[in-house]
């Protein structure tokens, strides 16, 4: 990016976290129902808080912070800066308050600005680098926003609606389809420095070798899997993973985060309160057990994430736009191969998340952000109705443990050929 353009993309995403907080009342600011969400105000701040640490203190002569306690309120997760604040406690932080954070995101706004335009500095090449992260950065925080703010809406007993939206679509689902796709060698991933920006889990490129299979052309409706929960889908364990069958067991899960059945019908919780269930909408907020079980029960599988990679390159990628006013993801539409690819929901694939071969993090704490993850979660492809738009395509690797359901995921359901 030249200067000019990075400039106003930073100044145009810091604008766009602020603009999503417009609906909240000054209440919501701190709301946190659990430990895997944050506050709206923490989001706000963290983010500040990225570019300050990575770009202004190593690298703007004279810049000094608002305040130091900030450096470990607001650190995430980064061990290689220093301690931080607990997780689960960021929801008691009524100091600073909404206005300081303003205040602070100001100052490093104007900060960054001054860094951005000095084209002379030493080290051009890595602030111009530090800060398109940063960037991007800011925009998985302003999908966590959403996601994080449905949760914590969703446990109160008024289930207020965040905004109100008239975003319901009638139109019945495509009829589902199977997509058959050829084995052979593939390329996934890209190879280091192929794109303006990428993150670094998603290289180098690996070679990986493909048996015949196929996909299915939209993502599973309410109504299919409403099948599945009244076949007893979550009192039947011969569908489930262990993990997953002893996990639901623990917290009594009977169907999908959000859903409520009440004796006039089947309802859902939404961004814009509670709704009546669109029966051929993805069905959404599936952990990765579920999703796993409800494929077993289709004698389906899930695809892994070269097969849906694979797949995904093979048609025209069309870019997301990302919409305020559509929070919900809708029923599939249209006549290419493969639907609701980046816009609805993210998708669960069967396959662990681990570095490809030849994978190496970056030095220093900024190699924390994805490399010391790689344990233990699922990677999902694809993209959402929140998403941001520069965060879909087919290499992205988004990546949560299999337990967790609280963000916008559903399933494409696969099979052997």
């Amino acid at each position: 990016m030249m200067n000019n353009d990075i400039s106003e993309s930073f100044l145009r995403t810091r604008q766009q976290s602020l603009a999503a907080c417009d609906r909240l009342e000054i209440e919501d600011y701190g709301l946190q129902a659990e430990a895997f969400t944050s506050p709206p105000k923490w989001h706000l701040a963290h983010t500040s808080w990225f570019f300050e640490t990575f770009l202004l203190k190593p690298y703007l002569d004279g810049y000094e912070t608002l305040n130091p306690v900030y450096e470990e309120l607001f650190n995430s997760y980064y061990n290689g800066v220093g301690g931080q604040y607990a997780r689960s406690r960021r929801g008691l932080l009524s100091r600073p308050t909404v206005a300081e954070v303003l205040t602070y995101r100001g100052q490093v706004d104007r900060a960054i600005i001054e860094l951005l335009g000095d084209d002379s500095h030493a080290q051009r090449d890595t602030v111009l680098q530090r800060c398109r992260l940063g960037i991007e950065h800011e925009q998985q925080h302003q999908e966590l926003f959403y996601t994080d703010l449905k949760y914590s809406l969703f446990v109160n007993p008024l289930l207020p609606a965040f905004a109100k939206f008239s975003t319901d679509v009638t139109v019945p689902a495509a009829e589902q389809q199977w997509r058959h796709y050829e084995g052979g060698l593939f390329e996934a991933g890209l190879p280091a420095g192929a794109a303006d920006f990428a993150f670094d889990n998603e290289s180098p490129a690996v070679r990986v070798y493909l048996e015949s299979f196929s996909l299915s052309n939209r993502l599973v409706t309410n109504s299919e899997y409403q099948d599945f929960v009244d076949d007893g889908g979550y009192k039947n364990h011969e569908h489930w993973l262990a993990d997953g069958w002893t996990l639901l067991q623990e917290e009594q899960w009977q169907r999908p985060l959000y859903w409520l059945d009440r004796d006039d019908g089947h309802w859902e919780f939404t961004l814009s309160g509670l709704r009546r269930r669109n029966p051929d909408a993805p069905v959404c907020h599936l952990s990765g057990y579920e999703a796993d079980a409800y494929a077993s029960w289709l004698d389906a599988r899930l695809p892994t994430e070269f097969e849906w990679e694979y797949a995904a390159r093979k048609q025209a990628f069309s870019p997301l736009v990302f919409d305020p006013e559509h929070l919900s993801p809708q029923p599939a539409a249209g006549d290419i191969p493969l639907l609701q690819l980046y816009d609805a929901c993210w998708q669960w694939t069967g396959s662990s998340y681990r570095p490809y071969f030849g994978f190496n993090a970056g030095d220093g704490a900024i190699g924390e952000y994805n490399g010391k993850f790689m344990a233990n979660q699922w990677v999902l492809k694809g993209g959402s109705c929140v998403s941001q738009s520069g965060h879909v395509r087919p290499t992205y690797r988004n990546f949560f443990y299999p337990r967790d359901r609280w963000q916008f995921s559903s399933l494409r359901l696969a099979r052997d050929v």
